[in-house]
């Protein structure tokens, strides 16, 4: 096992598509350098069902209750002061705005644009995101071999939207350094050769916008 530690980063964000396992590699992330976690509590959305049963008359709800949770977690980070230690999340507040623009109607993203724009402003930004892509069918497989109830209504038009909107927005992004790691062919959790790919990778500055695209080790 590489005996790095410690990040060179104290707060790195791990995101990616719903499938995509992100949770699991922050995870992972975090007992091998020692840091914090900070996860999204996905299960806890009460709307989350409804939501994927009929989007169009649950997306507002849901979309405004993550908003309120995801920011109410990261104000509590702030105000513990976990950012003095190294810290990992699986989620970054900007997420929000990449599924409310996907599935509001236009006066509903205006409306939530306007609560989104007052919170965003008060909260730390990540020294390093570790983005996460996979294609469409890759997504559906790792969505489907989970498990999860909730997710069942799910559909693969929409993995495919979330997809696409996720590199929309990540081509865009200029906040700070940026890795994008292509997971089509790795699985950085269950096997041990391909999370020494990345740690090696990692072990290195990433400056601006940089790609990773190992072969499996399998």
């Amino acid at each position: 096992m590489n005996s790095l530690k410690k990040p060179d980063y104290n707060y790195i964000v791990v995101e990616g598509p719903i499938g995509v396992g992100k949770s699991s590699l922050a995870v992972k992330l975090a007992e091998h350098f020692e840091s914090e976690t900070m996860l999204e509590k996905v299960e806890e959305n009460p709307f989350l069902p409804k939501f994927y049963a009929n989007m169009k008359k649950h997306a507002f709800s849901a979309q405004i209750f993550f908003l309120l949770s995801r920011y109410r977690q990261l104000k509590s980070a702030n105000q513990r002061n976990l950012f003095k230690n190294s810290i990992i999340s699986d989620y970054m507040l900007e997420k929000d705005s990449i599924f409310a623009e996907l599935t509001l109607s236009e006066e509903e993203f205006k409306l939530y644009n306007d609560i989104y724009m007052l919170l965003q402003g008060h909260l730390a930004k990540p020294d390093l995101v570790i983005f996460l892509n996979a294609q469409p069918e890759t997504l559906i497989k790792r969505v489907g071999a989970r498990g999860r109830d909730f997710e069942e209504g799910i559909s693969e038009k929409y993995i495919e939207e979330v997809n696409e909107a996720y590199h929309k927005f990540f081509f865009r992004y200029e906040s700070g350094p940026m890795l994008q790691v292509n997971t089509n062919d790795i699985d950085f959790v269950n096997n041990e050769e391909d999370f020494e790919k990345l740690l090696e990778k990692l072990s290195k500055p990433i400056r601006g916008k940089e790609f990773f695209n190992p072969l499996g080790s399998n």
